[in-house]
């Protein structure tokens, strides 16, 4: 009676899809915040006085904490330990926090010449609630991707992926085409202070999820509950060579992709003359257009398998993406739009094959360790290569400084060429072909069955709780 009951839930189409739904649904707040600053960096410039290189500090702060005070270990660590509903509102507490003091920090005005450490002030304390939202959000990944593994293993697992970090993109999305608009039509602020209210919101449906995860785990039987998790386990992932293989991928294509992201608004402002009111609709195209690709290739890896030459075929197209944003005489925006859908679908190629790949590699009972040790790696690229383009713009990348007088004050905004800039992009992509065909070989060898559909042969039928 009980183990019916349990598969019943679990197997039920309505609870885990509903399941998917509520924690996708938090992923989409976290994600709006995140890139919320992306379509601001003009206005940076010419308002809160910031330069690139400050632009960059501050983008990079995202990392800060999960790479240097290893919080990201420590969260999967504790994932692994106390369980997703605990670690799941901690990292929500973590997100509102770190926006909170983001919010405050670009809405106060500091004296003049105010310096924490010999940076601006309001730029180091913008920087720390970054840094806090970034360990909150990353651990709030970690967590929903053993969610989806615990709801969906051995059944739709790529395509609830997919569709979970689709949702996700929708966040990306709207920061990248609304946020300008917003800022211009009420105050500089507006766009933070609707992502405080929606990662307040977002905490709230996690609350709900963690309902569901009660009643699954209460009827779960004791055949079914997961062994305890142990600190020698994490030996067993770090002498995984199929796990580094597939961090190493995961950091050169997220390098090649988020910090892109960063720039791309300021980047078709420049190169292809879009007027900055349009500016972030361009790159606002990629992350929608992941929407429908990413569950589309997650469900080709569910059914058909090939998951290992997905993520090459990804990482391949990256290079030329990149390739041709560097290339000065392609600056007309029709171009620009369509090197963007590119890689809107490289950017779905490689993940809805990428996560669904590590459970083949990972015991579950690890899972939560092991996907942090990946996000932690991901994120010396995610801290290090904003500030690496903002430092490269400043240093190498000024082709000329226009004078703006605004209310008597004078300011400098600099115009750049990101030729440079793309071409590192490219260097990231040219490194991540290697490592996926590094891990197809890998694949081969150790049969981790990446090439191998997701779905079991079984049928699994769903069950009436009626019947239970």
């Amino acid at each position: 009676m009980v183990r019916k009951l349990q598969k019943s839930l679990r197997d039920s189409t309505a609870a885990r899809w509903l399941a998917l739904a509520v924690v996708a649904f938090t992923m989409l707040c976290g994600y709006f915040l995140t890139d919320v600053m992306a379509p601001l960096k003009p206005m940076l410039e010419s308002e809160l006085l910031w330069n690139s290189t400050e632009y960059g500090l501050f983008t990079s702060a995202y990392g800060w904490f999960n790479v240097f005070l290893l919080m990201l270990i420590i969260g999967g660590i504790i994932l692994d330990k106390m369980g997703v509903r605990f670690t799941g509102l901690m990292s929500c507490a973590l997100m509102v926090i770190g926006v909170a003091i983001k919010y405050y920090a670009i809405t106060t005005t500091f004296p003049e010449g105010s310096t924490i450490i010999g940076l601006k002030t309001q730029v180091v304390l913008a920087a720390l609630g970054y840094a806090i939202f970034g360990v909150g959000i990353e651990i709030t990944g970690i967590t929903v991707s053993k969610i989806i593994v615990k709801w969906f293993k051995g059944k739709e697992l790529a395509l609830a992926m997919g569709l979970e970090m689709a949702t996700a993109r929708i966040g990306t999305g709207l920061a990248m085409i609304i946020t300008l608009p917003l800022a211009q039509a009420f105050s500089f602020s507006m766009p933070v202070l609707i992502a405080l209210i929606l990662l307040c919101v977002g905490t709230i449906a996690f609350i709900v999820y963690c309902v569901m995860d009660l009643k699954l785990e209460k009827s779960a039987p004791a055949a079914d509950k997961e062994d305890p998790f142990r600190f020698a386990d994490i030996l067993y992932i770090i002498r995984n060579k199929g796990f580094w293989l597939i961090a190493l991928l995961c950091v050169l294509f997220y390098s090649a992709v988020f910090p892109f992201l960063k720039y791309a608004t300021d980047l078709m402002i420049h190169k292809y003359a879009l007027d900055p009111k349009l500016a972030g609709i361009i790159p606002g195209l990629l992350p929608f257009g992941t929407i429908i690709l990413t569950p589309l290739f997650g469900n080709l890896y569910d059914r058909r398998g090939k998951g290992a030459s997905i993520m090459i075929l990804g990482a391949c197209m990256i290079i030329g993406v990149h390739a041709l944003f560097a290339i000065p005489a392609l600056d007309h925006w029709l171009i620009a739009t369509v090197v963007m859908i590119i890689l809107g679908i490289a950017f779905s190629l490689v993940p809805s094959a990428m996560w669904p790949s590590v459970p083949k590699i990972i015991p579950e009972k690890q899972l939560g360790t092991a996907y942090s040790l990946i996000f932690w790696v991901q994120n010396w690229g995610l801290m290090g290569v904003p500030l690496l383009i903002g430092w490269v713009l400043d240093k190498y990348c000024i082709t000329g400084v226009e004078t703006l007088v605004k209310d008597g004050a004078t300011t400098k905004i600099a115009h750049y060429d990101y030729t440079l800039p793309m071409i590192i992009f490219t260097a990231f992509g040219i490194l991540a072909v290697f490592v996926a065909l590094l891990l197809k070989a890998e694949d081969k060898k150790k049969q981790y069955g990446l090439e191998l559909p997701n779905i079991k042969n079984a049928v699994n039928k769903d069950v009436d709780l009626l019947d239970a």
